[in-house]
């Protein structure tokens, strides 16, 4: 689920998107955290995640089949597809239909992974195994929640009706450096928890007119709204060490694409302007990436700081 910190220019849009919320004032992240309903609700309408996307192939195997807000996508191989992430509850057709759309059955998927087990990334998870029979492979923390359909989140279980999906059953249960292989392709499964337990940074490569790419899928970094990360009421024991593990093996990825798990972390609809001029280079971008692993970094101290009681140093939003 996505990180408060980048849901703020969102809720400019909440005059038109929520006029009832915001005749008298715009939500905080206060708000938001007492609220789920308003925060799932206003994160769906402002971020597009149920908003369909053409999909588009991006170089090598690789290509993408989610919404307008969040990113799911496919590597097809010789072997069959391998699909990451799969959306909100809702998502599932629409991903089905970007999968023909690019002249793939999704019959096929014989792997299903995923960036942690939130709703809005595993949501459709049940309705393309039942369409494709895929094998679902998910770091262990996470799947209790997946199976469950939420209710033993850390955070939003209780509160599964409105935060939860449909449960799936998972076939592998994946730990720090498993590899996920399928034909020629090979993604290596990092752990990185700290947003789940089980949130997952995904590493792979590509290769396209003989260029070879380092890509990776980064999870686990960010925060949401009412998030506890010290003391005794902290979200789980350890989290904030988990975090911090979690932002220096990231810093430590030195990828020459990137891709989030929501599509405005990597400014998608800016780079598929320019991709038809640039090819698959519009997608290299190390540099987003490090000020993208840096801002999750910055926002999670900020939030230590504030929860200790001390002003967090003043900067600006990624």
């Amino acid at each position: 689920m996505l990180h408060h910190r980048l849901f703020v220019p969102a809720l400019a849009l909440l005059a038109t998107l929520a006029p009832a919320v915001a005749q008298d004032k715009r939500p905080t992240a206060e708000d938001l955290a007492k609220d789920n309903k308003l925060f799932i609700t206003l994160a769906t309408e402002a971020l597009h995640w149920r908003e369909p996307q053409e999909p588009f192939h991006i170089a090598g195997a690789l290509n993408f089949v989610g919404t307008r807000g969040l990113g799911s996508y496919l590597f097809a191989t010789s072997d069959g597809l391998i699909l990451l992430n799969t959306g909100d509850p809702t998502s599932g057709p629409m991903v089905e239909a970007s999968i023909r759309k690019l002249g793939f059955d999704p019959k096929n998927i014989k792997i299903i992974i995923n960036g942690h087990g939130h709703s809005d990334h595993a949501g459709g998870f049940a309705y393309l195994k039942k369409l494709s029979g895929a094998q679902v492979d998910i770091m262990e923390p996470d799947i209790a929640m997946l199976e469950d359909g939420g209710k033993s989140d850390f955070h939003y279980g209780k509160d599964w009706q409105v935060m939860g999906q449909e449960p799936v059953k998972v076939d592998r249960a994946l730990r720090d450096g498993d590899r996920v292989t399928l034909g020629e392709v090979t993604l290596t499964a990092l752990s990185t928890p700290g947003h789940t337990r089980g949130s997952t940074t995904w590493v792979t490569h590509v290769t396209e007119a003989g260029k070879t790419y380092l890509v990776v899928f980064p999870d686990g970094g960010g925060f949401n709204p009412g998030y506890r990360l010290t003391g005794p009421d902290a979200d789980y024991p350890g989290i904030a060490d988990d975090y911090r593990r979690t932002h220096h093996i990231q810093e430590m990825l030195k990828p020459d694409m990137w891709f989030g798990h929501h599509t405005e972390y990597f400014d998608m609809e800016g780079k598929l302007k320019r991709m038809a001029q640039e090819g698959p280079a519009v997608w290299v971008d190390p540099e987003g990436y490090r000020e993208f692993v840096a801002g999750k970094k910055r926002a999670f101290e900020d939030q230590i700081d504030r929860e200790m009681g001390a002003k967090p140093q003043k900067q600006g939003d990624l």
